[in-house]
């Protein structure tokens, strides 16, 4: 995940570099993210959906003690956050349950990712009473557009009412929106309603290659429309911090984000600060599968990310999911270090370090090869440092804002 905004405040108010994550040894000392898919089932049908769900039962997931005593684990070994997921999460009959358990456990960050349509005035209250700490939905686009993603007529209409109910209880709630071809027209839309609804956060998410987003990747067969909407988001993320606006942006999927911005940042900001957020980005590190995130499927198999499904770490029915993190995994071990083994424009490019060589399923989707270069790359040769770029100089960024940009240079 990049998240602009905040590397955006740090063109404007530089704050200390943390230590770079990992150590490059492959032993798992960070500890990640957990995505949790409690459930397959889901009552939409949609074109990107990496797990393939479908509003039918699917035999074989965690049944209710193995979901507990894999909670008890999580806690235990001390994950930073617990993300439940789905399918619709909130499809599988004990979700309540599950999430208060969570919430007992204290983990330090509890989240909900849902499509939304399920959040009714009853359910908000138990989401408010169990107190996640973020709720975020999902939306391709404005009315019969993200239903047409989504496979349900009726569907933008009921997650927008999710949203309300959230947010109507002080709930921070966030947008999440994958950017197609086909629906990029809508951003600017989307990030009105962001602001016109008072969300909290917006996050662009790039298609992925996997389950039923594989299928239809010829949806993000072009490149243009992923450039035109990273310039849309620093247009609004630039407004957000020189307004003091309360929305933040944040990507995913593309770890190319954070070069474009750091090439933007060369073009509007002095070498000094441009330093200090490139010093930022490559304690970052891109891409984080296997490394800062990881994800346990419906029926207990583990993976390095929600995407990797094909490759699975272990189980938790029989392992816990603490020793097959810290095992002996050849991938994991191979996704933990710095650098990478990238091969092609990755392994060129010199910016690997900020980045992380990107989306590595994508490489596996289309060559059979995880370290091969990630298709999905949209900068040139010359923006990845494999040619001689053109000669930049500082110039003040003119962006849609009522004070001088120059004020924060």
């Amino acid at each position: 995940m990049f998240r602009l905004t905040q590397y955006m405040n740090e063109l404007v108010a530089p704050s200390p570099v943390k230590t770079r994550r990992g150590s490059g040894s492959g032993t798992g000392q960070v500890k990640p993210v957990v995505i949790w898919n409690l459930t397959r089932r889901c009552n939409l049908r949609c074109r990107h959906c990496y797990t393939v769900s479908a509003d039918v039962p699917f035999p074989g997931e965690l049944n209710d003690g193995q979901t507990m005593r894999v909670l008890d684990d999580l806690q235990a070994f001390g994950i930073p956050a617990l993300i439940l997921s789905g399918g619709e999460p909130m499809s599988r009959p004990n979700f309540f349950e599950i999430a208060e358990r969570a919430a007992e456990l204290k983990f330090r960050h509890l989240a909900l990712s849902t499509n939304g349509t399920k959040i009714t005035a009853e359910n908000a209250d138990r989401i408010a009473e169990i107190g996640f700490d973020y709720v975020g939905i999902s939306l391709d686009g404005i009315g019969a557009v993200n239903d047409a993603f989504r496979g349900l007529s009726g569907a933008f209409d009921a997650a927008l009412t999710g949203v309300r109910e959230c947010r109507k209880r002080g709930i921070k709630v966030g947008l999440r929106f994958t950017l197609t071809e086909q629906n990029a027209h809508m951003l600017d839309d989307m990030l009105d309603l962001c602001d016109g609804e008072g969300v909290d956060k917006f996050y662009l998410s790039h298609l992925v290659y996997a389950g039923r987003g594989d299928k239809n990747r010829g949806d993000d067969t072009g490149r243009s429309h992923t450039r035109r909407a990273m310039d849309q988001l620093i247009e609004r993320a630039w407004v957000a911090v020189a307004e003091d606006q309360p929305l933040e942006i944040v990507t995913g999927n593309n770890d190319a984000d954070a070069v474009y911005f750091l090439n933007w940042a060369r073009r509007h900001f002095s070498q000094e600060k441009v330093a200090h957020v490139e010093d930022h980005l490559r304690a970052w590190g891109g891409n984080s599968s296997g490394l800062g995130v990881a994800n346990i499927a419906p029926m207990g198999t583990v993976h390095p990310d929600t995407y990797w499904s094909d490759y699975t770490i272990g189980n938790v029915k029989l392992t816990p999911f603490s020793r097959l993190w810290t095992g002996d995994d050849p991938m994991l071990a191979t996704l933990r270090q710095r650098p990478r083994p990238l091969k092609g424009r990755c392994g060129d490019c010199a910016f690997k370090e900020v980045c992380g060589g990107n989306t590595r399923i994508r490489a596996l989707q289309i060559t059979g090869d995880p370290w091969a270069e990630d298709p999905a790359c949209y900068l040139s040769n010359a923006e990845i440092g494999l040619a001689e770029a053109d000669r930049l100089e500082v110039t003040p960024f003119r962006g849609k804002t009522r004070d001088p940009a120059h004020q924060f240079f």
